[in-house]
Order: structure tokens, then sequence, then C-alpha cells
């Protein structure tokens, strides 16, 4: 008899998310639903507004990658109002976006994802004289990892084990069959896990140079940037360049030995090589070399075709809600899509943990739409940018992606696998640190000549306008929509990463990239379910944070007043 798993919240994220699974006797997943349990509302609260304010509005949607959203919906407003921004503004922008992939990546894999691929309590047992040995294995120059540090990491954990106060490492799956680790090789990367905290921090800051801030910066204008002093100042140039070597360093040394390392270990684990049966892919131009240069390029692949990448059809995407929790009778494109909610519950039943409410998965389950490509779900995200340039032959990227398949023995086929999807976010931040050098030594060459950084915009009142941003967010491919009439906003929508992937069923029952990787999933323990977990985290979750919290039985938790003039 089948068996229901429900596993919420999924922690390690960015926001609530709810997975739930049902397995049958063998324990292999034979459904699978993925639901958001907050409600985005910051398109309602758009509407009415000035399209200045978007960006600073837009960027409170996400706790993480402020600056993605913030960035995309500026975009969209200048998409509409047909300005180009000077270059400068654009190499800044790109710098800014440079900074947070470096550090978005580094927090998903070590304090998000690592936890998925490391057991902690295995560490404590390794020889850290061994240890340092192994780590010479995966990097000629590795980095926190000699004996001596190594002992002192296994010594602070052990401190936190005889206290019990685990802190980040209490209450997972430690000793699950699917961890393939040996304690020296779960030393070395929970050395990296710590280090790593030191390394988010710098990145954090290389942000807030051009930023103003970190998270929810503020530099960003329609029109521009306002960096201006930042841009002249010969001490802030040199100061983002030292945090950047800084980060990259690490990146090289540390985060891509782990991955190198978890190829080898895992590369025979059954449930990592699975977890990509949505064999659609999707992703944008990002990050400006020079004028009109990207180091990555547009492209969407269907049915898993390397050989047939075409440009992307704004015009085809829209967004399906038949098992989401809003009303709207057919799919619609973003221009005219609308956010009307209809929440309708959850159905009470039997669990492997006993009788809960669960996702009523006939009907509507997720507070996500589900995003459609030409009637189509798509993955987007690191693994979709790297197929999509190594099929269009970007020569940084195939040189990236063939030299790791070389340095680890797996075959161009192990891409397609939560293995693969960890694998690549690892090397587009590598390529990110690489290759982002140039824009900064274009910014430098270009303000010998032109100090341009802003153009004033101009609404016309009386026009009606629509234009979109389109970014390569860390998470994926994100858009932002606007409709503008009489100088205000009419409509707006955000279509991001996670919305493409965790997506509910649509009206055809055709099933988003998260659904599917589910599915034909063995769980060694249905009540421990780590591989579930390590397949979701793989795609870094984003759930778009919400304006207020819903009670499964309909029942208001709270609210809030905030006297604006005492502010």
């Amino acid at each position: 008899m089948n068996q229901r798993v429900v596993i919420d919240p999924i922690t390690r994220i960015e926001g609530h998310l709810r997975i739930e699974v049902e397995v049958d006797e063998n324990n292999v997943v034979k459904k699978a639903w993925s639901a958001s349990t907050l409600w985005r509302g910051i398109e309602v609260i758009l509407k009415g507004r000035t399209p200045m304010d978007v960006g600073l509005l837009v960027q409170r949607i996400c706790g993480v990658c402020t600056y993605s959203h913030y960035r995309c919906g500026t975009e969209a407003v200048e998409d509409a109002l047909g300005i180009k921004i000077p270059l400068n503004a654009r190499y800044l922008r790109s710098l800014m976006h440079t900074s947070l992939f470096m550090h978005d990546h580094v927090v998903h894999f070590y304090h998000l994802h690592g936890l998925d691929w490391v057991d902690v309590v295995s560490a404590l047992s390794a020889d850290p004289a061994k240890a340092a040995q192994v780590a010479l294995k995966y990097s000629d120059k590795p980095i926190a990892a000699g004996e001596g540090e190594l002992r002192a990491v296994q010594e602070r954990v052990k401190g936190f084990v005889e206290t019990g106060k685990l802190g980040p490492f209490a209450n997972a799956y430690w000793g699950n069959g699917t961890y393939k680790f040996t304690p020296e090789q779960n030393l070395i990367a929970l050395s990296h896990y710590l280090k790593a905290l030191e390394v988010q921090r710098v990145a954090a800051e290389m942000l807030a140079i051009f930023g103003g801030k970190q998270p929810h910066p503020q530099s960003l204008v329609v029109g521009g940037v306002t960096s201006v002093r930042d841009m002249l100042s010969p001490a802030r140039l040199q100061e983002w360049k030292q945090k950047h070597d800084i980060v990259a360093d690490f990146i090289e040394r540390g985060y891509k030995a782990d991955v190198i390392m978890a190829a080898e270990a895992f590369g025979g684990e059954a449930s990592v090589l699975g977890g990509v049966n949505v064999h659609n892919f999707m992703a944008t131009n990002d990050f400006v070399t020079a004028d009109g240069e990207y180091i990555f390029q547009e492209g969407v692949i269907m049915n898993g075709d390397l050989k047939n990448v075409t440009d992307i059809n704004p015009d085809l995407i829209a967004e399906d809600v038949t098992h989401a929790w809003y009303k709207a009778d057919k799919p619609q494109h973003p221009y005219d899509g609308t956010t009307i909610p209809d929440y309708t519950g959850l159905v009470e039943r039997d669990t492997v943990y006993g009788k809960l409410p669960t996702l009523d998965g006939d009907n509507k389950y997720s507070w996500v739409k589900s995003p459609r490509y030409n009637g189509e779900p798509v993955e987007v995200g690191p693994l979709s940018c790297l197929l999509v340039n190594y099929a269009k032959g970007n020569k940084v990227v195939v040189d990236a992606v063939n030299g790791l398949l070389q340095r680890t023995g797996l075959p161009i086929e192990a891409l397609f696998t939560t293995l693969g999807r960890t694998a690549a976010r690892m090397l587009q931040t590598s390529i990110v640190a690489q290759e982002s050098i140039k824009t900064f030594n274009a910014l430098l060459t270009n303000m010998l000549s032109d100090e341009a950084t802003y153009v004033k915009p101009v609404i016309d009142p009386n026009k009606e306008y629509v234009g979109h941003g389109m970014i390569e967010a860390p998470r994926g491919m994100l858009s932002h929509w606007i409709r503008i009439k009489g100088g205000l906003v009419e409509n707006y929508q955000a279509v991001v990463p996670t919305t493409w992937n965790a997506g509910p069923v649509d009206a055809n029952g055709k099933v988003g990239p998260y659904e599917a990787a589910l599915v034909g999933l063995k769980l060694e323990d249905p009540a421990k379910p780590l591989e579930v977990i390590r397949i979701i985290h793989s795609f870094d979750p984003c759930m778009a944070c919400a304006v207020h919290v819903m009670d499964y039985k309909g029942q208001s938790l709270g609210e809030f007043r905030v006297d604006a003039k005492s502010l």
C-alpha cells in the first residue's frame, strides 16, 4: 500500500516550501507535489505606484537575491520607457551582479545544500592528518585543510556535541546510507563549511561597495546608477578587486575541490544520478563584459536536443494557475497576468507520521503559479545556463564543462542529474568569478573617456507603456513585466526562477521540474527522506518572500498597523 510522506517546511531555503511524495511498498516515489505555503502579494502592492519606485519595492520579494529583483524591476521600467543606460552603469550593475553570484552560490553549496552531502557526525571520527593528505587529491593548494586546521575544526564541532547545542547541525539525518563521503572527506567539507561563513561576509561587502548596502542595495535608479563617487574612487575600485580575489580564491581552492570530491564519492549513488526529468532548459543573456557582449548567452533547449538551441520568444511565456491558489480562466501572459488569491485549503489524511493536513493534489495546492514556454514546463538555473551555452559553443563554458568532466571521469550525461545540477552551479560561479575581471577592466578603460552613469527618464502620462526585464538570477532566468498607464503602474508580474521550477501540475497534466525530479526516486527510509531534500536543495529553492502567513484552516494569525506619520 502506498504511503504519503510530508516534509514541511523544507529548511535551509529562502521562504516556505512544502514537499509531499507518495511511495509504494518498495519506498519508490510514484507521485510528488510541491507547494509554497506563503502568498507573494507584491504585484498587487505595486499597482497605482510610480514606476520610479518599482525596483526598491520588488527587491523586497526576496531576502537573499534582493539585488536580482531590484535590477530586473528597474530594467523592466527602462525597457518600457525605451531608456538605454550609459555603459558605465551597465558595467557597475554587472559587477554588483557578480558579487551577488559569488556570495549566493557559496552560501548555497555550504550552508543550504552542504549538509545533504556531508555527514557531520562522521567527521568527528576522522583522522586529521590523513584528511590533510586526502585534501591534496582535489586541489594542489587546499584551503582550510591543513592538519592543524582540520584538528581545530574537529575539536570545535565536538564542543558543540558535548554541550548538546548543535546549532546548524541539529535535527539532521546523520548516518543515512546515501551519505558517501569518508570521515576524512566529511571533515574537509566541514572545515570549508565554517570557512565559507567568513568568505560569504567578504562577498556581501563586495556588493555593498557599489550597492550602498547588502542585502537590499540602493544605488540603482531608472536611468542608471547613483554610485558615482565609488566608481571614480581608486580606493573603492581596488577594495572591490581585493575582496573579489579573496572570494575567487576560495571558490577555486575550496568550492571546486569539494564538488570534485563529491563527484568521485557520489558517482555511483543512485539517488543523485537522476533528478532531471524535465528536459527543457532556458537561460538568458547576462554579465556584460563589453558593449553588447555577455559571459552567458540566451537560448532555449527543448526535449534535451543540444543540437537545436533557439532564441527566447517572450510571447511564448504564460502562467497557468489550474492547480495554484489563484483565479484565472486560462494561462496568462505576464503583461496581462492577474494575482487574485483563491485559497481552497488542505485535506487531512494518513501519512508516515500519522494523520496530517496534506495537499489536495487533484485540485489547487500551491501559491506558486506554473509558468510554461509554448505550453511546456522548463527548468531554469545554473544547469540550464551551462547547457544552453555549452550547446551554443560558448568557449568559456565548453572549456569549463569539458575540464570538469575530464577531471572527474564522468560522461556528459552526468550533467543531467542532481549531481550535475550541483556541479553546474559551481562551474557557473567559477566562470563568473574569472570572467568578471574583464568587466572590471572594461569599466576602468571606459572611465578614461566617459564618466556618464545616468540618463533622466521621461514618462508621458498620456501614453501607455509595456516592458520587461530578463536577467540570469542565481537560481535561473528571472523576468519582471510591467504595464504603465497614466504615468503609474497599471499591472505588474514577476516570473521568478523558482516559479518555473517549483510550480504545480498544469491544466494539461504536465508537471514542473521539482515534482518530475522526485518521481522514481527510491528512499532508504520514508520517515527520514534525505534523498528528497538533497534533490530539492540542488535547485536552491527561493520561494519568494510573502506578505502574510497562511493558517491551513483559514484563520487569521495576526494583523499589524504602522502609522506612517510616526516614521
